[in-house]
């Protein structure tokens, strides 16, 4: 039986839903409510001490990390359904792009997320409400994170996180202009762990992601939305509490 934690269809949550949902792999989803701080709950911690999502157990065995849960899927539940190109050359350059999304392109989209979204969550908090929060952060550099939400990132470091951003789209875009696909001509990780990330930006970052400036990179997500498995699940899990 496997179950699934996370906090619904985006960012590194989305990864591993958009894996289970591809290869139809039947499985229980268990949503937490970020804005409750669930992921901080004992209860969850038990399962991955270290309070992030997303997580999979598989017959009592915990994965996490979003991209590894998207590899084990592969490896533990092989389906007719392959996530990887065939050839090892191609699987090598499908894992740069993981590697790169998880190590630069995440990053950067995150942290102009938590200055936009997730200070929403802890401003309102008194600061022995905040503090109280911030103890039962298992992470040291998450509670770093957390208090900078509640003050507000420095600018220089928010100017600075917007050129990776657009680093990170010009790259995208020029990858897409010349390949249907990011690895190996065919729709694997590569694509769902970035497309993860990027999903939404032509809303979010319309300055930076759009049909005239990066128009592959739109045909490109335009591409993957119009898959069917891709709208199950968008049509079947909640998007926000």
């Amino acid at each position: 039986m496997l179950r699934y934690y996370s906090f619904g269809p985006g960012a590194n949550s989305l990864k591993p839903m958009l894996a289970l949902y591809e290869k139809e792999l039947e499985f229980e989803h268990k949503l937490l409510n970020p804005a409750k701080f669930e992921h901080h709950s004992d209860w969850y911690k038990a399962i991955n001490p270290r309070g992030q999502v997303p997580a999979l157990e598989d017959n009592g065995r915990i994965i996490t990390e979003s991209t590894v849960i998207c590899e084990y899927l592969e490896d533990a539940h092989p389906t007719a359904v392959k996530l990887r190109p065939a050839d090892p050359y191609d699987v090598a350059q499908m894992r740069i792009w993981t590697k790169w999304v998880d190590e630069y392109f995440c990053w950067c989209v995150s942290t102009i997320g938590w200055e936009r979204h997730v200070s929403k969550m802890v401003k309102s908090l008194s600061d022995a409400e905040f503090e109280d929060v911030v103890k039962k952060i298992p992470v040291p550099e998450q509670q770093v994170k957390w208090r900078r939400a509640r003050d507000g990132f420095p600018k220089d470091l928010l100017d600075e996180e917007m050129r990776k951003i657009a680093v990170s789209v010009r790259k995208l875009d020029d990858h897409l202009a010349d390949n249907e696909w990011l690895a190996g001509g065919v729709y694997s990780l590569a694509d769902i762990c970035n497309f993860s990330i990027a999903n939404g930006m032509q809303f979010g970052f319309a300055e930076l992601v759009n049909t005239q400036d990066t128009p592959h990179l739109m045909r490109w997500i335009e591409q993957i939305n119009e898959r069917p498995n891709v709208k199950r699940v968008f049509a079947n899990v909640p998007r926000e509490f």
